[in-house]
């Protein structure tokens, strides 16, 4: 009787000790299957970046990346940055690339690009029942931009011979006060990327107006740092190029854009 008694210790010790074993081996497992991450700056920036209701980022960048880093193996960290120190975060390595409907145009020597992987329109914004129909209209008046974007540049410089001179050009940090400085009045206009215009009406059911003459179409880029040593540039635009054939793109783009595929028109961007 005792020596059944001492079998039955030593059978249940032996379960115990496999069972223990299999979980350590299960742990080193999937801690070896775990995917390395890739930090992408970006701003709130709906519908490319935004928080949805449960607070995770989503959005069409957000989900292009998830799926293009996804095939190549990595999962991804969408990292909320100040937009003004964008370059200065992916050059010392807190983030490894930017990725927030960025424009590549008038900074081709700033970064290694990755794109252009869509086709986006830099528009002027008025109030419904504005006089303002086109850009010569926009002389002497107030135009509100997010500083260090490309509107903000257009109507600093002025180098496009349609560009008028300004009454006042109100440069603010985030984006959605230049429509809120809109509403108020406090701003006759307001210049930013079309979708997000769009995007904002939805929202908020506002009611603006697109001007019908854009003040730039430009390619929407991924940057990497100039100094960028590893393969990840190559490898994404590679990535990227099967998701536009492949159908992908333009169904991620789809629930957030009408007609998605004047988005992926990017051969026919100007160099």
């Amino acid at each position: 009787m005792k020596k059944r008694k001492i079998f039955t210790v030593v059978l249940i010790f032996s379960i115990l000790m496999a069972t223990l074993a299999g979980c350590d081996k299960a742990d080193k497992v999937s801690d070896t299957t775990k995917k390395p991450v890739i930090k992408i700056g970006s701003d709130n920036y709906p519908p490319y970046n935004f928080l949805n209701e449960d607070g995770i980022p989503t959005g069409i960048d957000v989900e292009l990346a998830t799926e293009a880093f996804g095939r190549m193996g990595y999962d991804v960290e969408i990292v909320n940055i100040d937009w003004e120190k964008k370059q200065e975060l992916v050059e010392n390595g807190d983030i490894d690339c930017i990725m927030g409907c960025f424009s590549m145009k008038g900074r081709l020597d700033d970064y290694k690009w990755v794109g252009p992987y869509m086709v986006s329109n830099q528009v002027v914004a008025v109030n419904e029942n504005s006089d303002i129909y086109t850009l010569s209209d926009l002389e002497g008046k107030t135009l509100a931009v997010q500083s260090t974007t490309k509107p903000e540049g257009i109507f600093l410089k002025r180098t496009d011979s349609r560009i008028p001179k300004l009454g006042n050009l109100i440069s603010l940090e985030h984006r959605e006060l230049i429509y809120t400085f809109l509403g108020k009045g406090y701003a006759d206009a307001i210049g930013a990327h079309e979708e997000s215009v769009i995007q904002y009406m939805k929202d908020y059911d506002a009611k603006f107006r697109i001007l019908d003459e854009p003040l730039m179409t430009v390619g929407i880029g991924v940057a990497f740092s100039k100094n960028e040593t590893r393969d990840l540039p190559e490898k994404l635009e590679q990535t990227l190029d099967e998701m536009r054939e492949d159908g992908t793109s333009a169904k991620i783009i789809g629930k957030y854009l009408d007609d998605p595929e004047k988005y992926l028109e990017v051969d026919a961007l100007e160099p």
